[in-house]
């Protein structure tokens, strides 16, 4: 267990750098579980990460989430008094409002549990659930890429294709706690489209722009006859290997992230049509080395100039499209800053 990643100590003979209340953020995924404690301004005392092992069920995985905050607690020398409130982050699907995972495929022995009401009765302080993805966009929202701005979306690109929404500083979650799954956005109606990775939805997003579409298509085009860096890969072809062919100069590589940046481009013009955001944020592990490398550079160019040629010139004029700048730790600044909104407006007892 690893639960010392930043920690600032509060000397006794000084003024304190961070001031309560605190707030602990805390972002499940199927393999590991990352969780800080912030102040009221968004900056860490203390973050760290447990294993998930979603096997031994979701009592036991809070059990030593509880834990790790009394092991920040201790290492800071506060008091559970001045922790505020937790802003717990899980992945869907689930009823935000009753606090419960409903058949999430990343913890199958979660389901039908009421995730949010075990943490806080393990801890003693109210918590604000939410979809993991929608946290992220809220930790951008807060602390990264749209801290300026009152509006935004943040569209996450991993094995599929997440995101959430913020209109004029409000979380958007849906009637059926679904909002801002834009993965699940058609892009393509044509009746041989292609099958997003879940095998369910035909046509839709995640399947021409996530991860696992990157590497399934390159994984096709090798088949059919296709050549060059990629075929020195011995193994099932990922994300991953085709960014590092096409920083070689690989036309393959380098074809196939312009593809995917179509496809990306087609959504985010419904996603504006739609919202009129202002601002779309890029996040997620694939976004080819962000706006510090020269693919992800690329990349995102092939998203604008799909979106231009896609919409009126002042709705393209009037909306910035960029890379998220938290990286994995928005989950768990978003989930704490969630908590903080939620607990201020009244939203939390």
């Amino acid at each position: 267990m690893s639960l010392s990643d930043r920690t600032v100590a509060v000397s006794a003979s000084a003024p304190p750098l961070f001031r309560p209340p605190y707030f602990l953020g805390v972002d499940v995924g199927g393999t590991g579980i990352k969780l800080g404690l912030v102040d009221d301004q968004g900056r860490v005392l203390q973050s760290g990460s447990i294993e998930t092992r979603e096997a031994e069920g979701p009592v036991a995985a809070m059990r030593r989430v509880a834990g790790a905050l009394e092991r920040f607690e201790s290492e800071l020398g506060i008091d559970r008094q001045d922790l505020a409130a937790i802003g717990l982050g899980a992945p869907g699907p689930m009823e935000i409002r009753t606090g419960m995972l409903v058949a999430p495929p990343q913890l199958p022995s979660w389901s039908d549990f009421n995730l949010r009401d075990c943490l806080a009765g393990l801890i003693g302080k109210p918590v604000a659930f939410i979809n993991d993805a929608n946290a992220a966009a809220f930790g951008e929202y807060w602390l990264g890429g749209g801290e300026a701005s009152d509006s935004m979306v943040l569209l996450t690109l991993g094995t599929g294709v997440g995101g959430g929404i913020v209109i004029e500083g409000q979380m958007v979650h849906g009637k059926n706690s679904f909002g801002g799954e834009f993965g699940h956005l058609v892009v393509d109606p044509a009746p041989d489209a292609r099958l997003c990775v879940w095998g369910g939805g035909r046509g839709q997003l995640e399947a021409y722009a996530s991860a696992s579409a990157v590497a399934r298509r390159a994984q096709e085009r090798l088949e059919a006859g296709g050549g060059g860096w990629l075929r020195q890969i011995n193994g099932e072809i990922t994300a991953l290997d085709v960014h590092h062919a096409a920083l070689a100069d690989d036309p393959l590589a380098l074809e196939i992230i312009d593809e995917a940046a179509k496809w990306l481009g087609v959504g985010v013009t419904t996603i504006v049509h739609v919202l009129d955001p202002g601002l779309v944020v890029i996040g997620g592990a694939m976004t080819f080395g962000g706006q510090d490398c020269r693919i992800g550079q690329r990349f995102l160019e092939g998203i604008s100039r799909e979106f231009r040629q896609r919409t009126f010139d002042n709705v393209f004029s009037g909306t910035r499209i960029g890379f998220a700048l938290l990286g994995s730790d928005a989950g768990y600044l978003g989930a704490a800053g969630y908590a903080r909104d939620h607990l201020a407006a009244g939203g939390l007892g």
